[in-house]
C-alpha cells in the first residue's frame, strides 16, 4: 500500500486535473488503485489542509462526495489577451502618469469581460465557486 502522503500528493493532483467539472471521490479511488477506507480519509485530509472541496451527491442512488479543488493552478492562456501585452503606450503607462492602468478603457473592459469567458461550469447546489473572496466578486460587478 503506498504511502498516505504519496497518495495524498497523487489525489490532490488528480482533483486539479478535473478542473471545474471536480471528480466522484469512488471515481479517484478506483484510479489510484486505493481502497474506500483509505481513499475517503486522504480526501477529508485534503478538505482540512483546504486544498479541496467535498460535497455530497447522490450518484447512481447511492450518496457519495465529489471532489472539487479549491484552486486552479494558473496558465498563460488566462493572459494572453490582455491588452497591455500589445499596447504602444506600455513604456509609458504608470499609475502616477496621465497613461495609465487606472484610466485605461481597454484594460478596463478586458477585466470586465473576464468573467465572461470562463468556461461554463455546472449549475446548480454543486457547483463549485472558485471565488473564495466575495470582495474580489464585488469589485469586479459592473452594476
Amino acid at each position: 500500500m503506498p504511502k498516505r502522503n504519496d497518495l495524498e500528493q497523487k489525489a490532490l493532483h488528480f482533483v486539479v486535473n478535473t478542473g471545474f467539472h471536480g471528480v466522484l471521490q469512488s471515481d479517484l479511488w478506483r484510479e489510484l488503485g486505493a481502497s474506500s477506507r483509505e481513499g475517503s480519509r486522504v480526501s477529508i485530509k485534503l478538505e482540512e489542509k483546504g486544498l479541496i472541496r467535498r460535497e455530497k451527491e447522490l450518484q447512481d442512488g447511492r450518496w457519495t462526495y465529489r471532489l472539487y479543488p479549491k484552486r486552479l493552478p494558473a496558465s498563460i492562456e488566462t493572459i494572453v489577451d490582455c491588452p497591455c501585452l500589445l499596447c504602444p503606450d506600455n513604456a509609458r503607462c504608470d499609475p502616477t502618469t496621465a497613461i495609465s492602468p487606472k484610466s485605461c478603457q481597454r484594460l478596463t473592459d478586458w477585466i470586465l469581460n473576464l468573467g465572461n469567458e470562463v468556461p461554463a461550469a455546472p449549475e446548480g447546489p454543486s457547483a463549485p465557486s472558485m471565488v473564495e473572496d466575495d470582495s474580489v466578486a464585488e469589485s469586479l460587478d459592473p452594476r
